[in-house]
């Protein structure tokens, strides 16, 4: 088994590092460099997400004239960078962080004139880390929603259209506050797809949907009761005609699909991988099934390396501590142990180096692992149950620890198999 863990960990970091922010932005930059600005235009830098850093120190050193720079990031991978401030804020969860560092944008955002021109980097989790509460709703009353939405079960798309019309920022506002300078965008994508206006809940295009749109999700999902009462006044109330965001120029420079790709070439000599979906998306426990027919239609007379890629979501119905990638993996755990042969493994995680609220990026399933929660005294349906994967995978010595990765482009799984 060790030998497939070995496997399984570089081909995931195969996926991290072909995410690399810092590459993708310097490949960018060579291929197209940015036109000149008018006589006394300025560059203004601000980077945006948990590949904040990266991509700030290579902007930096690629972009002449730059005479402010701004990062956000998550406190996991805060550093100093020379000719730069750099702030936390907070996530999955926004909080005091999170709207000073939104304010911090803003401000910087309110400073450019008609010749100067903002470079944004964007990158995922940038939707909680830098926030701006509309008009007439408290911060209070985002982060209860987003409490309400991380534990709904909707899709990433779903919920950045709800944000985006509780927000200031998000869904184009930062155009609108930088007006009526240049925006440019370079963004890293973590959402499946690739559509930029759920990238960070997309600051600088388009917003997804309508306040009548977030309404009838909310409601879809059984989560509009509970949301704070100013909430739903807004949301209830008139559409308010706004014109359309300034135009800025958005260009994608990594993603999930490009991480994929890496992997499948990684594992091309000795593995016979298959990319199997691109798009493992919704509940863990459709997804697990997924994972694991996928694993019994693979022939099992020579080495099968089987890659997904996606971002599932977990419907909170117990208190535990876990993360989708951990959840899905234990479930493949409990599905494997009884319907899949050989010597098999699943490493399914987080390209961010973190899953949910914990210190893991995901977690691993073997054949041994159901019973190795077992043998360690616990009950493995019942953590389930609770959604407390974390517990189960550490009992089994079964989590994928890697530490904060510097990019996000949502998760990558990879089920390996050797023949008997």
């Amino acid at each position: 088994m060790t030998g497939l863990l070995t496997t399984a960990k570089a081909l995931f970091q195969a996926a991290v590092d072909r995410a690399d922010p810092a590459r993708a932005l310097r490949t960018q930059l060579t291929a197209s460099p940015l036109p000149a600005l008018p006589e006394g235009g300025r560059n203004v830098l601000l980077a945006v997400g948990k590949a904040a850093i990266p991509m700030m120190r290579e902007a930096l050193e690629l972009i002449p004239g730059t005479t402010q720079a701004l990062a956000i990031t998550n406190p996991e991978n805060y550093t100093e960078i020379p000719g730069a401030t750099v702030i936390c804020g907070a996530h999955p969860v926004p909080d005091e962080t999170s709207a000073a560092a939104g304010q911090a944008a803003m401000e910087l955002a309110h400073s450019l004139g008609p010749d100067d021109r903002l470079i944004a980097l964007i990158s995922g989790g940038g939707s909680a880390l830098m926030v701006a509460p509309a008009p007439g709703l408290s911060l209070a009353g985002k982060s209860a929603v987003n409490k309400l939405l991380l534990a709904s079960g909707l899709e990433i798309n779903e919920m950045n259209l709800i944000r985006q019309q509780l927000s200031d920022t998000k869904g184009g506002g930062l155009l609108r506050h930088a007006a009526p300078a240049q925006v440019q965008a370079f963004i890293l994508s973590d959402v499946i797809g690739d559509d930029l206006r759920a990238i960070a809940s997309g600051p600088t295009v388009a917003p997804i949907g309508t306040r009548a749109q977030a309404r009838e999700i909310m409601q879809r999902a059984d989560i509009w009761d509970n949301a704070p009462e100013a909430v739903r006044n807004h949301l209830s109330a008139a559409e308010v005609a706004k014109d359309a965001p300034p135009p800025a120029t958005n260009t994608l420079i990594g993603s999930n699909r490009h991480s994929l790709k890496a992997m499948m070439a990684a594992a091309a000599e000795d593995w016979n991988p298959k990319l199997v979906t691109h798009r493992l998306v919704g509940d863990v426990s459709m997804a697990a099934e997924t994972v694991v027919a996928a694993a019994e239609a693979a022939p099992e007379d020579k080495p099968a390396a089987l890659i997904f890629g996606g971002e599932t979501t977990v419907q909170l119905r117990g208190q535990g501590l876990g993360g989708r990638n951990q959840e899905l993996a234990l479930r493949v755990a409990k599905l494997g142990a009884d319907r899949l042969n050989g010597d098999w493994l699943f490493l399914s995680g987080g390209t961010d180096g973190r899953d949910g609220p914990t210190d893991a990026a995901g977690g691993i399933a073997t054949p041994a692992t159901w019973a190795a929660i077992k043998a360690a005294g616990h009950d493995p349906d019942a953590l389930l149950a609770d959604n407390d994967s974390s517990t189960a995978l550490k009992a089994a010595d079964a989590l994928l620890i890697t530490g904060g990765t510097g990019t996000n482009v949502a998760d990558v799984q990879i089920f390996l198999r050797r023949p008997d």
